[in-house]
């Protein structure tokens, strides 16, 4: 089994355009996968450990994996995860890796993959809420995908919005503002981005979200009032989402690969208003650690630097 760091993964240097790629892929390819609820477990402090496993079918092979993604407020950063990746035809494990560049960019892709998807035609305007690695790589793969002018209004949040700003000076298609008014940021805006990790409530009232918008709560925190009033929701997967205290009381409800599948409707008119709890599920994880790990076993030169975890695992049936 390798163990695969988050260096070497960064050193791959793969592309949003290749981020976004493989999150289309497998949310066309959902039914091929077997993905059971994530276990969510709360302590105390906003502290959390979710463990997620799944398996999915390719056509370079059946993968398994166990994402484990922690949360610990006081840690910088205060998100990591983990994944077990394993080969689902022979059972052997082939690599412990880290999860938190792949968490990023998967999370970016598939929040892009909803503003391309959900939000209204000719939208020009996002408001972002929680400036971290995943509003970046949300950014950066919908930049990257999409060349028209974008006006990007970012919530001020101690020095994050500088260093945002910094990080895009070579995007010549998008114009920045900064405010300190969530009211300024969700008001006129065709598409709302939150990545904050914790909101204990609601953050807007209902007369804030204009005709035609698109929201996508990344971590489903702070918008639960739109669940009543919003005309669509959509999400990656029913059995993540359903468990929501609102979920029956939806409008209209359908996963996103439904939706790309033409089993579901997407966004029928300029007026409606819409919410994508797509958050990024397991599948995804294991998609983009498997992509990975082909990457480096077809490059012996590659492979070869990678560090090996030897479990000296039993070879007798019976060895007690």
């Amino acid at each position: 089994m390798k163990i695969i760091g988050f260096d070497k993964i960064r050193e791959l240097k793969i592309s949003p355009e290749t981020a976004y790629q493989w999150v289309s892929e497998m949310i066309l390819q959902k039914d091929k996968t077997f993905l059971p609820p994530k276990t969510h477990m709360n302590m105390p402090g906003n502290v959390f450990c979710n463990v997620m496993p799944s398996l999915i079918h390719t056509d370079f092979g059946n993968w398994g994996g166990i994402k484990v993604v922690t949360r610990y407020p006081e840690r910088k950063p205060s998100l990591d995860s983990k994944i077990l990746l394993f080969d689902a035809d022979s059972g052997e494990f082939a690599a412990l890796m880290d999860g938190n560049w792949i968490t990023a960019m998967r999370t970016g892709a598939v929040a892009a993959h909803s503003i391309l998807h959900f939000a209204k035609e000719n939208f020009n305007t996002i408001g972002m809420i929680g400036l971290g690695n995943v509003a970046r790589s949300s950014l950066l793969v919908l930049a990257s995908m999409f060349d028209h002018p974008l006006s990007i209004k970012l919530l001020r949040y101690k020095d994050q919005a500088d260093l945002f700003k910094e990080r895009f000076a070579g995007f010549r298609n998008l114009n920045f503002e900064v405010s300190d008014s969530l009211y300024d940021i969700i008001k006129g805006s065709d598409v709302v981005v939150s990545c904050a990790t914790y909101f204990e409530k609601d953050l807007a009232p209902d007369e804030w979200f204009d005709e035609g918008i698109l929201v996508v709560p990344v971590h489903t925190r702070g918008f639960t009032n739109c669940d009543l009033f919003f005309d669509k929701v959509y999400a990656d997967d029913t059995g993540h989402v359903d468990h929501f205290k609102n979920f029956s009381k939806f409008r209209y409800y359908a996963e996103v690969s439904d939706v790309v599948n033409k089993r579901a409707v997407g966004r029928e008119n300029e007026k409606e208003r819409i919410l994508a709890y797509n958050i990024g599920v397991s599948v995804h994880d294991v998609y983009y650690a498997a992509k990975i790990y082909q990457i480096f076993k077809n490059d012996p030169v590659l492979f070869s630097s990678l560090q090996d975890a030897a479990m000296a695992d039993p070879s007798d049936k019976f060895w007690v």
